[in-house]
């Protein structure tokens, strides 16, 4: 169904993220309601890449969108809209994904992504010790993940998870594409040697 335009109120198709933010503070559900169709299904793939289970990621993103209401007022615009939820969504499944002992789909570098990506390897296999194995590399990916700095952990994940380009992680973040590379750098090297300090190498899961 087409919408009418109202007189002095612009679409939702035509307002930008900060009106509709604006918008939704003052009182404006269909604002919110605006942002919700405008990020659901991308915010969906974010938390089943890291939970892999479609059931579970709906109700994370349901969480997530009321969460995101409630915490709008604080909501404080120095990020992107969708960078804000994008941290709220990730971290509700990551909490859910070690709640659960699920596996995770995080990946920093190709040759480790590689070695631990679920898609990349068989999804059951007739080793018990080896699936001990992957599903304990996977857990310790969370631990680490979960353990870096703020900033580098966001750039990992947009990166990683979401699949941004360096420009669109810089623009949605507010920082230059210098940094962005420079802190997924020093993420994944922290990723590799905390591995390495658990006693987990690629070689152990191909």
């Amino acid at each position: 169904m087409a919408l009418t335009p109202v007189p002095g109120v612009a679409i939702e198709g035509e307002r930008s993220d900060q009106e509709l933010v604006r918008d939704a503070r003052q009182g404006d559900r269909q604002a919110f309601e605006g942002l919700v169709r405008r990020y659901s299904e991308r915010a969906f793939r974010v938390a089943f890449r890291v939970l892999r289970d479609a059931s579970s990621s709906e109700e994370v993103l349901q969480e997530a969108f009321i969460k995101a209401y409630k915490g709008l007022r604080t909501f404080e615009s120095r990020s992107s809209f969708y960078t804000w939820l994008y941290r709220i969504v990730v971290n509700m499944a990551l909490d859910r994904r070690r709640s659960e002992r699920r596996a995770t789909t995080v990946e920093w570098d190709d040759s480790v992504a590689h070695s631990i990506d679920p898609r990349a390897v068989a999804p059951t296999s007739r080793d018990p010790e080896l699936a001990s194995q992957r599903r304990r590399v996977r857990e310790l990916v969370v631990e680490g993940v979960q353990g870096l700095p703020e900033g580098q952990r966001e750039v990992l994940l947009l990166r990683e998870v979401d699949g941004l380009s360096y420009e669109e992680i810089a623009e949605s973040m507010g920082i230059s594409k210098g940094t962005v590379m420079s802190r997924l750098h020093y993420a994944r090297k922290k990723m590799v040697g905390f591995l390495g300090r658990h006693g987990v190498t690629p070689e152990d899961v191909t």
